[in-house]
């Protein structure tokens, strides 16, 4: 497999997965989700006793590359979110445990990834965003979100589209624990690795029963949102809505009231 987006690393103890986009916040690309697809694969087939996803550079995951939306059709766009769910589906349904390890941004898809782990660790200074409801009509991930922080807070975050950060994450469940250093998280994977694979994979089945039920009805949504005619259309609008609100927050932006508000 190239090495060139999605970087693995193998080890008796861990398989260490890193998103490998710096230079793009990690988005999620045709490429990149693809990779990291046939990572977690691998690493099913292969028994790692435990994975951890990761991303270089400053973010997590700024969530679905929209790099080239001029060259997206509907049908294209809605090809690539089915794969994003297949992808999600593969990463909650490992045997063994799969950590994620946000710091920066984890916004839409990257936010899903994180969700969808078994073991979710953010840094101080992750944040986390869930706009592809309110954004463009699109139901990715939000039964996995829900089962983590409950079906109250996770609709009003994908009706809001809000950012959360780390320590609501936390409060609320999406996030496992805060840390700070890698050491925290080599602690953490010694804790939670199981040697005994099957006594993994039964407990994994005894937890989740309706696993092989909720994974189609989240597929059925997720086709039925994306499938409605106009996908590129609003997408392309949530980018215009979301640039302009960009710039008239850097236009207003008044350097000098900020460093008078840090000093009082």
């Amino acid at each position: 497999m190239s090495a060139d987006l999605v970087l693995v690393e193998r080890s008796q103890q861990l398989w260490r997965i890193s998103l490998n986009r710096p230079q793009a916040g990690n988005a999620c690309s045709t490429e990149v989700v693809r990779q990291l697809y046939e990572a977690m694969d691998d690493a099913v087939r292969e028994r790692a006793p435990a994975v951890v996803i990761q991303g270089q550079g400053r973010h997590f995951c700024t969530g679905f590359d929209l790099a080239d939306l001029a060259q997206e059709t509907d049908d294209t766009l809605l090809a690539r979110f089915v794969r994003i769910e297949l992808l999600l589906q593969r990463i909650a349904r490992a045997p063994g445990p799969v950590l994620a390890v946000a710091q920066g941004r984890a916004v839409g898809a990257g936010a899903d990834i994180f969700a969808a782990c078994s073991v979710r660790l953010a840094t101080s200074d992750a944040s986390f965003s869930f706009p592809g409801a309110r954004g463009f009509g699109l139901v990715l991930g939000t039964r996995r979100l829900a089962a983590r922080v409950g079906a109250d807070v996770a609709l009003e975050w994908v009706e809001s589209g809000r950012t959360i950060g780390a320590e609501e994450a936390c409060r609320r469940g999406l996030a496992t624990a805060i840390i700070e250093g890698p050491g925290a998280v080599d602690e953490i994977v010694a804790g939670r690795a199981n040697p005994d694979r099957l006594l993994a994979s039964a407990l994994r089945h005894a937890i989740d029963a309706r696993a092989d039920a909720d994974d189609a009805s989240d597929l059925d949504l997720l086709v039925r949102s994306a499938a409605r005619p106009g996908l590129r259309d609003r997408i392309a609008n949530y980018l215009e809505r979301t640039t302009a609100a960009l710039r008239h927050a850097q236009q207003n932006f008044n350097p000098r009231e900020s460093a008078s508000t840090k000093a009082d």
